[in-house]
């Protein structure tokens, strides 16, 4: 199929009667002579040759592989220089294959840079899989998830990247112990390149389309990249100020991938008027639900009032809910549970008890601005004595406290979404290599892919996961169908 743009590394073939194979080995030299300090496009210089690693260094994900017939490595393009990425560029390089990474940013790895407020949360210090969300089939997002278990990722970061993690036991996070995210991005640009990848910034791919033998890369103002294979790791649409503007989807779709509706996830909610922007920085660890006809999702954590709605880690991960109700103009109900009482608890809690007040009962459990507002939405003075309350009183608090519906609006949308819900549906993916059932030789990770996490390091988990997958898949697949290719 034609993609706009793609001529340009077609006819570089082209021109000098090659097949895609041999254009490869011919384009790396020349890319880089002409690349190296060209206006806009950085390529960093390597130290190591491809498909080898640095003197006494060990590499537990290396498996080098080398055509026997061509006698040169399997050639691998990375499009996105993020989490998931950059993780299977260092994968594909460290089992032996000549790997690209393209990234359209002058850095890359941005929503890692602004991950955890700056600290980065690496992982989750455990993984409950029923707390994906997908419209593909769970099974299949189990196996891809259970193919490179968490202990097996700390120790990837630990020993390979050498980054030490600390747990926040509190909120079962793990992040570096430096606290620093930049540790995180730059660890693994470094470790990439060590490990023999050709890191390409500033390179805005624009078009991706089979060629004869092998894939063409089409990128703005600069020479395209041609490959064995091809890895598309170019996130969704949230936070677009990093450089995720679904573009990657939008090619995906054009070469026949299915991609499921996709809709902003982990977004602040908002409510419009702003019916308690007065408790704008109140916050509370709460239990909170939303359900519509269609869906439901509870969690239990932090509870941020703002100036236009809600926010928090317990907010974000049941957002999508009401997201995916409002896409479908259909109903939703947010409800929390304010504090770790119950329905019984606060029941008790409301009998009379001598000259105490309501808000004396209230203390302790509830911040002082959120309960004077939940008792004047029940028209009680907190300084009336328990004595005083009657049971329809007793009861309506009760259930203010344990489920009160907050009204909502709407979201913060793609601005402030932490993920992208939808994507490439999992159906069309071997979850064993992450390589597409569409398109032989194409392999997809990360957020373009129907599936993330809760907050707490799940959604770095499966950028992780997904990346090494295509990395390794990419690299000895593509290096299969190397030796199998006639010779050249």
């Amino acid at each position: 199929m034609a993609l706009a743009g793609c001529e340009s590394a077609l006819s570089y073939a082209a021109a000098l009667d090659l097949s895609i194979a041999q254009a490869a080995a011919a384009q790396s030299a020349a890319s880089t002579r002409k690349h190296a300090s060209g206006p806009g496009l950085k390529c960093f210089a390597l130290t190591c040759r491809i498909g080898t690693k640095p003197s006494g260094e060990e590499a537990p994900l290396n498996g080098t592989i080398e055509s026997a017939t061509t006698g040169r490595s399997p050639r691998v393009v990375v499009i996105g220089a993020g989490a998931a990425g950059t993780l299977a560029a260092i994968a594909a390089a460290s089992a032996g294959a000549e790997t690209v990474l393209l990234e359209r940013t002058d850095d890359g790895g941005r929503k890692i840079l602004i991950s955890g407020g700056g600290r980065c949360n690496i992982l989750p210090s455990f993984v409950d899989e029923s707390r994906f969300v997908t419209d593909s089939s769970a099974g299949t997002l189990r196996k891809i998830v259970r193919a490179w278990p968490l202990r097996e990722q700390i120790a990837f970061f630990e020993n390979e990247l050498g980054i030490p993690l600390a747990e926040e036991a509190e909120s079962a996070k793990l992040f570096p112990a430096s606290n620093r995210a930049r540790d995180v991005r730059d660890g693994l640009l470094v470790l990439a390149q060590r490990r023999g990848a050709r890191f390409r910034p500033g390179a805005l791919v624009t078009g991706l389309a089979r060629g004869a033998g092998g894939w063409v890369v089409d990128v703005a103002g600069a020479t395209g990249e041609v490959a064995d294979a091809v890895i598309v790791a170019t996130g969704g649409l949230s936070v677009p100020k990093t450089g995720s503007d679904g573009r990657g989807l939008a090619i995906l779709e054009r070469l026949g991938h299915t991609i499921h509706a996709t809709y902003p996830a982990l977004t602040p909610v908002v409510c419009d008027p702003a019916v308690h922007a007065g408790l704008a920085g109140v916050s509370q660890a709460v239990t909170i639900s939303a359900r519509s006809a269609a869906r439901a999702a509870t969690s239990h954590g932090g509870f941020l009032f703002t100036h236009r709605g809600y926010s928090g880690p317990s907010v974000l991960d049941v957002s999508h809910v009401l997201v995916r109700a409002r896409q479908d103009g259909k109903p939703a109900h947010l409800r929390v549970c304010w504090s770790g009482r119950d329905a019984r608890e606060w029941e008790a809690a409301l009998q009379p008890d001598g000259s105490r007040t309501v808000g004396g009962a209230l203390r302790g459990h509830l911040p002082e601005r959120l309960a004077a507002v939940l008792l004047e939405a029940n028209a009680v003075d907190p300084s009336s004595p328990l004595a005083q309350l009657r049971r329809k009183e007793r009861l309506a608090l009760t259930d203010t406290f344990v489920r009160g519906e907050l009204p909502w609006t709407g979201d913060e949308g793609y601005k402030k979404a932490e993920v992208t819900g939808g994507g490439v549906s999992l159906a069309e993916i071997d979850p064993r290599t992450m390589e597409s059932r569409k398109a032989p030789g194409l392999y997809l990770c990360g957020e373009v892919l129907d599936a993330f996490g809760p907050i707490g390091g799940y959604n770095f988990l499966w950028a992780w996961a997904t990346g090494r997958a295509a990395g390794l898949g990419a690299a000895r697949t593509s290096g299969q169908r190397a030796h199998l290719s006639p010779a050249e």
